[in-house]
């Protein structure tokens, strides 16, 4: 690797970083993450802070898991890659779908499609939800249904199911035949309810209205994180995503659940379907799969799809859609090591244990700041959403978000701002102690922007 200077000199100059404006990073270059062990990060300075953005959203076991880093040098050696296509399979692709297969058996899974990331996982579950009802003889079944604030993406068909405009002004015009529903977050919704089961029956009934008006025989599929990440960790009401499976069911149209980011444990269960106590029709899944060290994704697929593409006697049932990396051997074992190792040191518990007491700092944080003005979490993800005044829910401005995130990295904890949001999202193996040093980090940031 070039020396110190040329990497500084270089930053943020020939490269375009996601979700990032080049001038404003061009004009204060980002931070040069250099090293990680455990669940810290070391940067170009040798400044050591501990990570509690987990990367993004996916580094489940640290930095430091060594049978995910074997499972790769072993199989570089022994195939680095083959394609999955027609006629063709890798040992570690068929062993991983197999795992994944059993592992979400509970949702009703049955099939696995592998994929290259998160908004692969969501595109082939777009494409899949159409084709399906062009196998069931009722093709005008093209339309879906999302979330507001939802995240799915950025390819067009995941960034026309977002619900963020940050994702979706710069590239409009999108996908047709997508519509929104109300976000269910007790802290910003249009019904100004704050009663969480109230709120889920408001939502719900403003879908059930939305169907009505599209067609129900016009819409292919409904799409939802069972926790909203990037749109702010919206928790919703116990009830909801059970309320929504009915309507589905009701009106015949297929479910798809997000599981990129809470899949594997992240709130607490081993899916935010299994959490809600919900069977979809398919699930997306990413980040956590190899925990991050190799880029990897799927689209798992429930036995009600995959009857109608596996008896299918028409050609509907061919699967025009694939990618170069679909089922890639280093990736499938990499994400073996990764099962064995999550499912072995009990991430899902750890998740649940050490998300309450970072739930309960959080809410210290709240009421000795008055910055702060929701807590929200589920497991090991979480946000703080910043104000500038409480009484009218007025969001902080950038300017103090910076400022908030800089000083506690000086502190020594890293943050990701989103919007006038603090993400937490830290390495499933977290201790006791990586709570307290991560709630003392955010406690410093705050005070030093109040």
């Amino acid at each position: 690797m070039r020396d110190r200077n040329f990497l500084v000199e270089n930053n943020a100059k020939p490269i375009w970083h996601p979700m990032a404006h080049p001038a404003e990073m061009r004009a204060q270059p980002p931070r040069i993450v250099m090293k990680g062990e455990g669940v810290e990060v070391t940067d170009i300075d040798g400044k050591t802070v501990i990570d509690a953005v987990g990367g993004l959203w996916n580094v489940n076991l640290g930095y430091s898991c060594d049978p995910i880093k074997q499972a790769i040098a072993d199989q570089l050696s022994a195939l680095p890659y083959y394609s999955g296509f027609r006629g063709t399979s890798s040992g570690p692709s068929i062993e991983l779908a197999y795992e994944l297969t059993e592992w979400f058996k509970p949702e009703g899974m049955v099939r696995a499609f592998f994929t290259s990331g998160g908004s692969d996982s969501v595109e082939t579950a777009l494409r899949l939800a159409r084709q399906y009802w062009k196998i069931k003889g009722q093709a005008d079944r093209t339309k879906f249904l999302a979330l507001k604030k939802g995240y799915h993406g950025t390819h067009f068909g995941g960034a026309s199911v977002n619900g963020n405009a940050n994702f979706r002004r710069n590239y409009e015009p999108m996908l047709p035949g997508v519509f929104h529903i109300p976000a269910p977050s007790t802290y910003r919704n249009p019904f100004n309810e704050t009663d969480p089961a109230k709120l889920a029956q408001l939502c719900a009934a403003a879908m059930e209205e939305e169907i009505a008006f599209q067609g129900a025989d016009t819409i292919a599929a409904f799409i939802m994180e069972p926790v909203l990440g990037a749109g702010g960790v919206i928790v919703p009401p116990d009830s909801f995503m059970k309320l929504v499976r009915e309507i589905c069911d009701r009106r015949g149209i297929l479910m798809i659940a997000d599981e990129v980011v809470t899949g594997f444990g992240r709130t607490g269960a081993w899916s935010g379907s299994r959490l809600w106590g919900v069977k979809p029709d398919m699930m997306t899944m990413a980040k956590a799969i190899t925990s991050g060290y190799f880029p990897l994704g799927a689209t798992l697929i429930g036995e009600q799809v995959a009857e109608a593409f596996e008896t299918d006697t028409t050609t509907f049932g061919s699967i025009g859609h694939g990618y170069t990396y679909s089922g890639h051997p280093v990736g499938c074992a990499a994400g073996l090591a990764a099962l064995a190792e999550t499912r072995r040191l009990k991430l899902d518990e750890n998740a649940a244990a050490r998300g309450e007491e970072l739930s309960r700092a959080l809410a210290a944080l709240k009421a000795k700041h008055a910055l702060v003005g929701d807590v929200r979490g589920k497991g090991l993800m979480a946000a703080l959403e910043l104000v500038a005044d409480r009484d009218s829910k007025k969001p902080a401005d950038k300017k103090t978000m910076a400022k908030v995130a800089d000083a506690a990295y000086e502190a020594g904890v890293m943050l990701r701002v989103s919007g006038n949001n603090l993400i937490l999202s830290p390495p499933l193996i977290l201790t006791s102690t990586d709570v307290r040093r991560i709630a003392e980090g955010i406690d410093a940031g705050l005070s030093a922007a109040s």
